[in-house]
């Protein structure tokens, strides 16, 4: 990759600092979109997996170090969804804020 200059370096960080201020939601995670089998053998789910109950929205997140799941309405899913890909885009833009700022400083105090 060619070395950007100063001013340029600068201009992809505050870019980067845009985007990620942009992100109003925000959050790690996974969401997955279940049907579930009720349990009574009269029933259709028990027979016809097209008509299993559902959907059933759940977000897994870690906390403190421990595994969580909690189960979502489809309006909180849909946000959800986006605050997850919002973290991970900003993931990404962190990563690359972090090589524009190696960048710099090898640029203003070189060796």
């Amino acid at each position: 990759m060619p070395t950007l200059d100063t001013a340029e370096t600068k201009e992809k960080i505050v870019q980067i600092q845009r985007a990620i201020s942009a992100m109003q939601y925000l959050s790690s995670g996974t969401l997955l979109k279940r049907t579930k089998i009720c349990g009574n053998p009269r029933c259709h789910c028990a027979r016809d997996p097209a008509a299993r109950h559902g959907p059933y929205y759940e977000w897994s997140y870690l906390k403190g170090g421990r595994l969580h799941h909690r189960t979502l309405t489809p309006k909180q899913a849909e946000l959800m969804r986006l605050a997850i890909r919002n973290y991970r885009k900003a993931k990404k833009l962190l990563r690359t804020w972090e090589a524009h700022t190696q960048r710099l400083i090898e640029f203003n105090a070189p060796e």
